[in-house]
């Protein structure tokens, strides 16, 4: 990069989330960590400080516009403004959809959808006013080819794959980007959390989804970040309204 830009990316303390934050550090980008636990936000931004590297972390309620707000405005407050937004927050859990509710509907939506759309209305204005701008939401290959157990969240993801296309269309002549990163199953404390609320069927659930992998294994944190910072890197100015998986193969399109 010719100059430091800033990233800031939600939901960025663990998981996924830690492994792209990582990423674009390692790549030279000044990284807000702006997560709902400000505790381990705080821990990880301070892991990559103690490497030599620029990172901050700020409390971010994606399902709140005003802390939302509040949270852009700090983080540009300290660390100059934002040129790279990851939309990395998200949350689900398993259930057949006809044992869900509306209240969990709506969750879903509010939090892998909605999160969405209220960091891109703070940020993005910014963007355009610069003429320079990436954003990179994290999708899932759960909406690119459903999955089982989590139909709710599948549809909120492709919704995010489908805005993006459009975000893309309106803002691409204004200097600014935006494309999806779609992780395949991906090893971290949701997923294992998740199996181990499955009692004894642990290690059959994890070897079903290992087993519909072409590559046989579980995708890393440390296999996601590459990907966003590429789609976050001068070099992909001339790439938008895209939908990269990073699945060992699960997704081939």
């Amino acid at each position: 990069m010719t100059e430091e830009r800033t990233a800031l990316i939600t939901g960025g303390a663990q998981g996924i989330g830690k492994g792209i934050t990582t990423s674009l550090a390692e790549a030279g980008f000044s990284v807000v960590i702006a997560d709902l636990n400000l505790e381990v936000a705080t821990a990880t931004a301070e892991e990559l400080t103690g490497r030599g590297l620029k990172a901050s972390a700020v409390q971010m309620n994606v399902t709140d516009s005003a802390s939302v707000a509040e949270a852009v405005q700090q983080a540009e407050a300290q660390s100059g403004p934002i040129s790279v937004l990851v939309n990395n927050a998200g949350w689900d859990d398993f259930m057949p959809f006809l044992d869900t509710t509306e209240e969990f509907w709506d969750k879903i939506v509010d939090l892998n959808f909605k999160g969405h759309l209220r960091t891109i209305k703070a940020i993005v204005p910014g963007m355009i006013e610069r003429g320079y701008g990436r954003v990179v939401n994290i999708g899932s290959d759960a909406g690119r080819v459903g999955s089982s157990l989590e139909a709710v969240y599948s549809g909120a993801k492709g919704g995010v794959i489908a805005f993006t296309k459009t975000l893309a269309r309106e803002i691409a002549t204004k200097g600014v980007t935006a494309n999806v990163v779609c992780p395949g199953p991906t090893d971290t404390p949701a997923l294992r959390k998740f199996a181990d609320g499955a009692g004894d069927d642990a290690d059959k659930v994890i070897s079903g989804m290992k087993r519909g992998v072409p590559m046989k294994r579980l995708g890393t944190p440390e296999d996601i970040g590459p990907a966003v910072a590429f789609f976050a890197s001068e070099g992909a100015g001339f790439v938008t309204g895209q939908t990269l998986s990073v699945s060992g193969g699960l997704t081939m399109a």
